[in-house]
């Protein structure tokens, strides 16, 4: 008979643990992060893990608490994404993103004809609309054109 057998990931001491990711994007949280190769500290991601709502991904990182930017682009790609800081090896806080109603600088048109991707020296702006149904658009401010596919994609 064969033993089975469970992988623990370890505690940690101070850092961040984001939960409820949209499965299949936790690449996509590391990417936003600026997480490569050369990040010297511990992380542990888990990817497609069942969840009490479904399939969902876990990212947990030592020594980081994340920016409001970095906030707001995980609450882009994931709007039920939770956000648990780590102190003490404790939960110190525990938060759900909350996704913006508008971003500037975040992500790029995918419209190749929009003003935000010529060399005019401005900013892309989105107004954000989420709904249960479609999950989350963005809505470009210059040239009306909607992006609710592959956000991930076309972040800055």
């Amino acid at each position: 008979m064969k033993e089975k057998r469970n992988l623990k990931v370890e505690a940690i001491e101070k850092g961040t643990v984001i939960d409820h990711i949209k499965s299949g994007q936790a690449l996509n949280v590391l990417r936003i992060l600026g997480i490569s190769s050369d990040f010297r500290a511990t992380i542990s991601f888990v990817m497609n893990a069942p969840g009490a709502r479904g399939k969902k991904d876990v990212v947990k990182i030592e020594g980081k608490e994340l920016s409001v930017e970095e906030l707001n682009r995980i609450a882009l790609i994931s709007p039920k994404a939770t956000i648990n800081i780590i102190r003490d090896f404790e939960v110190v806080q525990k938060n759900n993103v909350v996704l913006p109603s508008y971003v500037e600088g975040v992500v790029r048109c995918t419209n190749s004809n929009c003003i935000s991707n010529s060399n005019e020296p401005i900013k892309s702006k989105f107004s954000v609309i989420q709904s249960e149904e479609e999950g989350v658009t963005l809505h470009c401010l210059y040239c009306e054109h909607l992006i609710s596919e592959n956000i991930a994609e076309n972040l800055l």
